[in-house]
């Protein structure tokens, strides 16, 4: 049979074994039909192929990984003695270190990347909480310092490295600092005061989303959801922050006819910005 033939009918089964098509035995059984004497089969699971590199690791490799093993233990063991300039450099090693394997992984396997860059922005986040209450840093302004920072480095990652969630989670963190701001710093403000706080945002990243669309569709996408978001942002921030909610829902309810009829009368301007 033709080689090529032959590594595809091979591929086909292992494929079947996979998404539990045929029974496992019967795909043993069709695979050693087409194996040639000899010829070894390659590890279809997760565990089968850590199996294949663990037996062929090298010493080097082997004192290497625990070499690894034992500094990041080590690390996470005297965290809390290390000086807060050096906790904040080993923060920062780790953050760079998990986005720059995600993005080498994203080469292979995508949902892999992905998750490798999004424990990255965690860890940026998680590290940063838990030094602040390290060092008994409890007021609202360095935790908001702290999110403007993750948010501007999600918004720059996403938009560099083309991940449009992060972009998007980069925005509503800068949004939940704007409504952190507005909470502790003005004195029950009327309904009219909060919806000037937020609309005038969301005119904003609409027109946003049209100047930036001529380079990056999907940049000007991530806007465009950005903007239709602070338009229910006074809303939200009303529920959360307000005391007096008694018109919420008239209002919710106002503001979603009015976005649809705008929406249905600039559909042929705003799809052509998105699509």
């Amino acid at each position: 049979m033709d080689q090529e033939r032959r590594r595809a009918i091979v591929k086909e089964i292992e494929h079947w074994q996979r998404t539990k098509l045929l029974p496992e035995q019967y795909c043993d059984f069709l695979l050693n039909l087409y194996l040639d004497e000899g010829e070894t089969r390659t590890p279809t699971t997760f565990t089968g192929r850590a199996a294949v590199v663990v037996k062929g690791a090298s010493a080097k490799q082997w004192l290497l990984t625990f070499g690894i093993f034992s500094l990041i233990c080590f690390v996470v063991l005297y965290f809390n003695v290390f000086h807060p300039l050096l906790q904040i450099a080993l923060s920062m090693s780790g953050v760079y270190a998990m986005l720059l394997i995600g993005q080498k992984y994203r080469h292979k396997n995508e949902s892999m990347g992905l998750i490798f860059i999004g424990a990255g922005m965690l860890l940026m986040l998680g590290s940063g909480l838990y030094m602040l209450d390290l060092h008994e840093l409890h007021e609202w302004g360095w935790k908001a310092g702290l999110l403007s920072a993750c948010a501007l480095v999600w918004v720059a990652f996403g938009i560099g490295a083309r991940i449009p969630l992060l972009h998007l989670c980069g925005w509503m963190a800068s949004f939940l600092v704007y409504a952190w701001l507005l909470s502790n710093n003005t004195d029950e403000p009327k309904w009219y005061e909060i919806q000037l706080y937020w609309l005038p945002l969301s005119f904003v990243f609409g027109w946003s989303s049209w100047f930036v669309q001529r380079w990056s569709k999907s940049s000007a996408s991530i806007l465009f959801i950005a903007g239709a978001a602070a338009w229910f942002m006074p809303e939200l921030y009303s529920a959360m922050f307000g005391d007096d909610t008694s018109g919420l829902q008239l209002a919710l309810i106002i503001k979603i006819i009015a976005g649809g009829v705008m929406l249905f009368s600039l559909r042929k301007q705003w799809i052509a910005w998105v699509a």
